[in-house]
C-alpha cells in the first residue's frame, strides 16, 4: 500500500496510456469516490467510467429497501462481480467494486455464509491494475453523511481488506487523501511511477 506525494500544484497533464488499465475506486459512502472517478476520466485519455451497480439495478427496476438490507447488498455484490466480468479490455475506472458491497455485508454482521462471495470478489479484484481506497478522513469531509455508524464500519472493513491485508488479499492498492485534485495527483503519480502510462509532454 503506497502513499504517494502530490504532484506540483496545478499540474494536471493528460497522460497517454501505454496499455489498457483497470482501476476501482473503493470507499464507504460519502467519501468522494464518484468525484474522483470523474476527475480521473478528465485526466487520463481513453479512460471510461463504469457507474456503480446500484444505479444499474435501480434502472432495471430493482426496489431497494431504505436503508438497504443484507439481501440488497448480496444482490449488489453479485451485480458488481458481473460488471467486472462483462466489460471489454479497455481502460476502465469502476465506481466501487464487489469488495465495497461485501464490506457492507460484513459491517451489517451478516450470519450468512460469505465464502462464495469472498472467492468471487477476489477473482474480480484480480482483474485490476489498481484499487484506490478513499478513506473517511479526519476531520471528516462529510460529517453529516447518512448512516454514520454503518459508514464508519464499512470504512474499517475496507481498510482491513486493502491496507491492513488481514483478509490475505494482495491487490495493488493506493490510499489517497486531501482535496479532489490532490487525490487525483496521487493516483497519477503512483501509476506513472510504475510505468503504467507515461507522463505527458
Amino acid at each position: 500500500m503506497d502513499h504517494v506525494a502530490d504532484l506540483s500544484a496545478g499540474q494536471h497533464t493528460r497522460l497517454p496510456p501505454i496499455t489498457p488499465i483497470r482501476i476501482a475506486i473503493v470507499g464507504s459512502h460519502g467519501t468522494g469516490k464518484s468525484t474522483l472517478v470523474t476527475e480521473l476520466v478528465h485526466r487520463i485519455p481513453g479512460l471510461v467510467a463504469i457507474e456503480e451497480p446500484y444505479y444499474h439495478l435501480l434502472s432495471a427496476g430493482h426496489a431497494f429497501s431504505e436503508p438497504p438490507t443484507i439481501a440488497d447488498f448480496e444482490e449488489l455484490v453479485d451485480a458488481a462481480i458481473a460488471t467486472f466480468a462483462t466489460h471489454p479490455a479497455q481502460s476502465l475506472v469502476f465506481d466501487r467494486s464487489p469488495a465495497d458491497y461485501l464490506a457492507y455485508l460484513v459491517a451489517l454482521q451478516s450470519q450468512r455464509p460469505l465464502g462464495d462471495h469472498v472467492a468471487a470478489t477476489l477473482s474480480a479484484l484480480n482483474t485490476l491494475d489498481l484499487v484506490v481506497y478513499v478513506p473517511i478522513e479526519r476531520p471528516d469531509r462529510l460529517p453529516d453523511a447518512d448512516l454514520p455508524r454503518l459508514r464508519r464500519r464499512v470504512d474499517r472493513v475496507l481498510r482491513e481488506m486493502f491496507i491492513d491485508q488481514t483478509w490475505g488479499w494482495t491487490i495493488p492498492c493506493l490510499e489517497v487523501h486531501g482535496t479532489l485534485h490532490q487525490r487525483a495527483d496521487q493516483v497519477v503519480a503512483h501509476m506513472t511511477a510504475r510505468g503504467i502510462f507515461r507522463a505527458g509532454v
